[in-house]
């Protein structure tokens, strides 16, 4: 479904659409609450697969995933272009400088990881590729990773017809209400073939992760203006839109469970400086 359009890559070249990008922080501790967060079992994955425990997060936003890091015992530097979204995670303990990636200077910092939690389709896809690597120690793995956004049809169908109905010049009312997951591995792996371009990474690979989530009627409604297709409506088209999806979930009994598959696209520093 269009609910989460920014957070897979797309054919459109989305790191070009700097104000959608930088929309995010319109309500950031609304976005830290109501976003999942990301499987244990792939954070200690990545943690096990570094040389050491410094970690640079490209696009950190609130600092979901850096503070899941953190936890695992790893200093975690962010990388946030939306000056709000950086202020939020820097009160919630987290190092933030403000940039893009591709404006951002190391000043000879190097890092055992890099990660990019929904995020690494806002960058330029060659030149972060260049640049991870260049931010990277030799052995410093890449993480790039993202959830399937893709709630049951009996909640999608509702707000797809509803996105349709209220604003129907918007390119996300155009999609269909669940998109299949070979269109997000198919990004994935788009990905991975950017960064082996590079000829600075080895061991490429695709990880995967499935789990689940309850919402109720309201947890999901608090999610739902935190996305790239709701981020700048106007307050009555939300409104209406939220609406239905509200009576959508209330036929099913108030709640509804989310089946998430998380992706990864990682690869390794090749091993001279």
């Amino acid at each position: 479904m269009p609910t989460l359009p920014r957070e897979q890559p797309e054919p459109t070249q989305p790191h070009q659409v700097r104000r959608m990008a930088e929309s995010f922080g319109t309500d950031a501790q609304r976005y830290d609450r109501a976003r999942p967060g990301y499987p244990d079992d792939l954070v200690a994955r990545v943690v096990a697969g570094s040389p050491g425990p410094d970690v640079l997060d490209v696009g950190c936003g609130t600092g979901i995933a850096a503070r899941q890091f953190q936890a695992a015992g790893c200093a975690v530097l962010g990388v946030e272009p939306d000056a709000r979204m950086a202020d939020f995670a820097q009160a919630r303990g987290l190092q933030v400088e403000v940039a893009t990636f591709e404006a951002w200077e190391p000043a000879g910092r190097v890092f055992d990881a890099l990660i990019a939690a929904q995020s690494w389709h806002w960058v330029a896809p060659v030149a972060g590729g260049v640049k991870a690597a260049r931010v990277l120690r030799p052995n410093g793995r890449l993480a790039i990773f993202g959830h399937v956004f893709e709630p049951p049809a009996e909640v999608a169908e509702p707000f797809a017809a509803a996105c349709r109905r209220v604003v129907p010049d918007s390119p996300f009312s155009h999609q269909p209400a669940r998109r299949p997951s070979d269109v997000y591995r198919a990004g994935y792996a788009k990905i991975a073939d950017k960064i082996r371009e590079t000829e600075q990474f080895n061991d490429l690979e695709q990880w995967r992760f499935d789990w689940e989530q309850s919402y109720t009627r309201d947890q999901w409604l608090d999610l739902l203006p935190t996305t790239g297709g709701l981020t700048r409506l106007r307050p009555d088209q939300l409104a209406e839109i939220l609406g239905a999806v509200g009576l959508a979930i209330e036929a099913l009994g108030g709640r509804f469970t989310m089946h998430y598959t998380t992706l990864v696209t990682t690869a390794v520093r090749v091993g001279t400086p």
